[in-house]
């Protein structure tokens, strides 16, 4: 195995709480008895793995971050900063009703620490994910957020992941674990973002989700970092009986952008919703893994990613559908669609159906196209500049996933988000805007 995290795993083995010990000598060995991926290992074969041939150090808890201008959405509710893994209070704050928790490892008290060890990694194949085994051996923190039966969180908890993008290649550890009890409902908006400032920091980050029966959980993961930045991350979500899962991500490109999404359905009746947008440009590189464990019977999901890959940029999307022998009554749907908006741009689409039940419904498919050149004619012979058509293309295209977010506050963060990448200047970001803008209250005006 490389030495490239040599340090940050020393770091850890003296620094965490004693109650993770058990946690980081079983990542440890893990670790040690598996092989850093490369171009012949299958799940890998298109990653461009360069940003990680390098020693990186762990961060410095003595030295104050340099977090610059680094934007997040501002949201209502509970929301807890970290900045280069380390937790900052004057930036955080938390306001959460009887009957649920927020609180870091570091802080838990005997028997928390019990709770989250017998929980954490409950919803991880550690034999297909080797970068979870390498999370669970440099963890030294991590947020826990639990919600008891019956209790509903009226407003979302933020979780923000700040790197500052310092010279020095550091790493950062990122862990989440969030537990529902039955018939509870919350929403949990996870926001990863970076000082552009050409520094390496590589963050290796595992959200758990674990779902009880009749829960229901909004989760959003915004995968903002750009730059030289690597994040290979993951999200685990175990969802039992009647319970659903609506989950939307969106990733701007980065040197490096892996992410794994798994969701097992473990009771009868559950529901998963998987929506997702990818940009990368330049030579920026997204990778989106999913799969979708249908386990027990009479369960439904619907799976929706869109990329727009520009300029020499390379985006990769495997989805997975996995229907298991007693799965009987399952409806399992998968889209993925591709807009290259440059003749240089790639994509690597694969979509997977493997279906071991016969009473099953799934469907799945995926497209790669360049812009429409009939509907840009479209656009420009009513006279539409060439940049704007496109931008309103581009933004079309996304645009229906982006109004399915259900957080108001962060679908009116997103909108402008998009339009100013896509527009790259002010004076086209807000012609957009106001579009669209007319367009709702025209749909709104047509409802009434």
């Amino acid at each position: 195995m490389t030495d490239f995290m040599q340090q940050p795993l020393t770091v850890a083995a003296e620094t965490a709480p004693a109650w993770l010990a058990q946690v980081l000598e079983r990542g440890r060995q893990q670790w040690r008895d598996s092989a850093l991926p490369n171009r012949k290992t299958e799940a890998w074969k298109y990653n461009n793995l360069q940003a990680l041939q390098q020693p990186f150090v762990a961060v410095d808890r003595h030295a104050a971050p340099q977090l610059g201008n680094i934007r997040y959405p501002q949201l209502p509710g509970s929301t807890l900063v970290f900045a280069d893994g380390l937790y900052r209070e004057e930036l955080s704050k938390i306001d959460l009703p009887a009957g649920a928790r927020l609180l870091r490892f570091s802080e838990a008290d005997e028997a928390s620490a019990a709770h989250i060890a017998e929980r954490l990694g409950s919803a991880i194949n550690r034999s297909q994910h080797r970068f979870a085994a390498l999370n669970e051996a440099t963890l030294t923190d991590g947020v826990f957020l639990q919600v008891d039966a019956n209790t509903v969180l009226e407003q979302p908890v933020h979780l923000v992941w700040l790197t500052s993008g310092q010279m020095e290649a550091v790493s950062v550890n990122q862990r989440l674990l969030v537990q529902l009890g039955a018939n509870s409902q919350a929403s949990v908006v996870e926001t990863f973002s970076n000082a552009n400032t050409g520094g390496t920091a590589f963050t290796n980050g595992i959200s758990e989700l674990l779902l009880g029966e009749g829960a229901r959980l909004d989760h959003y993961r915004l995968q903002l970092e750009q730059g030289e930045s690597a994040h290979i991350g993951g999200v685990h979500a175990a969802i039992d009986a009647n319970s659903t899962l609506n989950s939307f991500h969106l990733a701007l490109g980065s040197r490096l952008k892996r992410i794994d999404l798994v969701v097992e359905h473990r009771g009868q009746g559950a529901h998963c919703e998987l929506n997702g947008i990818y940009l990368p440009r330049g030579e920026e590189q997204v990778d989106y893994h999913t799969c979708i464990e249908h386990a027990v019977p009479h369960c439904t999901s619907s799976e929706t990613f869109r990329g727009i890959v520009s300029d020499e940029a390379c985006a990769i999307f495997n989805g997975r559908i996995h229907i298991h022998p007693n799965a009987q009554k399952t409806r399992a749907e998968l889209s993925n669609k591709n807009l290259l908006t440059s003749n240089r741009a790639e994509v690597n689409t694969k979509p997977e159906l493997e279906i071991y039940a016969d009473d099953v419904q799934c469907a799945h498919g995926a497209t790669v196209a360049q812009m429409d050149p009939l509907t840009l004619h479209y656009l420009r012979t009513r006279g539409v500049p060439k940049d704007e058509a496109e931008v309103m293309i581009s933004y079309g295209f996304i645009n229906e996933l982006v109004d399915g977010v259900r957080n108001k506050a962060l679908r009116d963060y997103l909108k402008p988000l998009l339009a100013r990448r896509f527009a790259r200047n002010d004076k086209l970001t807000r012609h957009i805007l106001e579009e669209e803008s007319l367009e709702q209250e025209s749909l709104e005006g047509g409802h009434e």
